[in-house]
């Protein structure tokens, strides 16, 4: 009949398995499992443990081999498992993933959970755990243009140095217009918010018109100066060049970042600045007018005063705009530009990389 291995302990052992034994603050587990050992230590067979402390044979032996081979940090913890088998296989996965960022369904532009499920023969609940896990959206599409511009990284340390590093004694704008904004008034009017239900607003609208905003953003403290405009012509330009030459101070050198729209290189702008020197204008490399600080000003504009504004002339459009302004400029706050120019050019280098292979598959 096989005999279970003996278990000498030593002095301070047995004060530590004693202390645990009678513990009232450590798990029931480890306080058993110290009893066990204790018993063992006196020479009892298995048997005799697991009728004393009424558990199973298995238990007994189980905590008497595992302090044979670990010692006391064998008894606080459970020894690690491996776990149920997974139910898909990693080549199955590897495939969806690839099948995912890689290919399209027949009649469809991307994939939906519903057509890679009968596509991989498994459930949709599989096909949204393995996207989820991989940071996976083939729903979504975000816009990517990728600028060719042969002096962008000039451009991009030029522009980026007057963010981080802005000449002393000189104001830094940025200046663009907001072109064709429409006066939106809706066919009906909307309901208005209430508990379980959100705002409503027809889908349909009449257009009365359109303005074109010229705005340039102080990037030191956020100001705004703004004036609107039927068109957005070369003549409209020279007009708010004059209004930001009236405005600001006159002993102060203007740095002016701007896009390189056509309106902004005619030739009767070019000598207007010729004959004003403290003008200084900075184009942003082609595609890549996210480099110019006031289309954030833009955006804000946009959801909080625009999209949602129920105009009925163009006056009514502009006043609004007027107001946002002049709130705005109560209360000015900087948008702080973090990022570095060698950060960004490392990100339109794998960009690069990653449209080039596009190109050759």
């Amino acid at each position: 009949m096989r005999v279970a291995r003996p278990v000498v302990i030593d002095d301070s052992q047995r004060e530590i398995l004693t202390h645990w034994a009678r513990s009232r603050t450590l798990s029931a587990r480890q306080v058993e499992r110290a009893k066990v050992v204790l018993l063992a230590a006196e020479g009892k067979s298995d048997l005799e443990i697991a009728a004393g402390l009424h558990i199973s044979n298995k238990k007994a032996a189980r905590w008497r081999q595992r302090f044979l081979r670990a010692g006391l940090p064998g008894l606080e913890k459970d020894a690690s498992r491996p776990g149920r088998k997974p139910a898909i296989a990693t080549a199955l996965k590897l495939e969806l993933i690839r099948k995912t960022t890689q290919a399209s369904p027949v009649n469809a532009t991307h994939w939906s959970t519903r057509t890679m499920a009968a596509e991989m023969g498994v459930s949709e609940a599989t096909v949204r755990r393995i996207w989820r896990a991989n940071g996976l959206k083939p729903h979504l599409v975000e816009s990517l243009k990728v600028s060719n511009d042969k002096r962008f990284s000039e451009k991009l340390e030029t522009i980026v140095g007057l963010y981080l590093n802005p000449p002393e004694h000189a104001i830094v704008l940025c200046v663009d217009e907001k072109s064709q904004i429409q006066a939106l008034d809706r066919t009906q009017p909307g309901l208005p918010l209430k508990r379980g239900r959100g705002a409503t607003m027809t889908h349909d609208y009449k257009r009365n018109g359109t303005a074109t905003l010229f705005a340039a953003l102080n990037t030191l403290d956020g100001s705004v100066i703004g004036i609107c405009q039927e068109r957005h012509r070369h003549q409209e330009w020279l007009k708010f060049l004059r209004v930001i030459d009236a405005v600001t101070p006159a002993g102060r050198e203007l740095h002016l970042i701007a896009d390189n729209y056509a309106t902004h290189k005619h030739a009767k702008v070019q000598r207007w600045l010729k004959r004003h020197p403290r003008f200084h204008v900075y184009f942003t490399p082609t595609s890549a007018s996210w480099l110019n600080m006031v289309e954030r000003f833009f955006r804000d504009l946009t959801q909080k005063q625009l999209r949602r504004g129920v105009f009925r002339d163009v006056e009514e459009l502009i006043m609004a705009i007027q107001d946002y302004i002049e709130k705005h400029n109560a209360n000015p706050k900087p948008f702080i530009w973090t990022a570095k120019a060698t950060d960004i050019l490392e990100k339109v280098k794998r960009a690069r990389k990653a449209l080039d292979n596009a190109r050759s598959v």
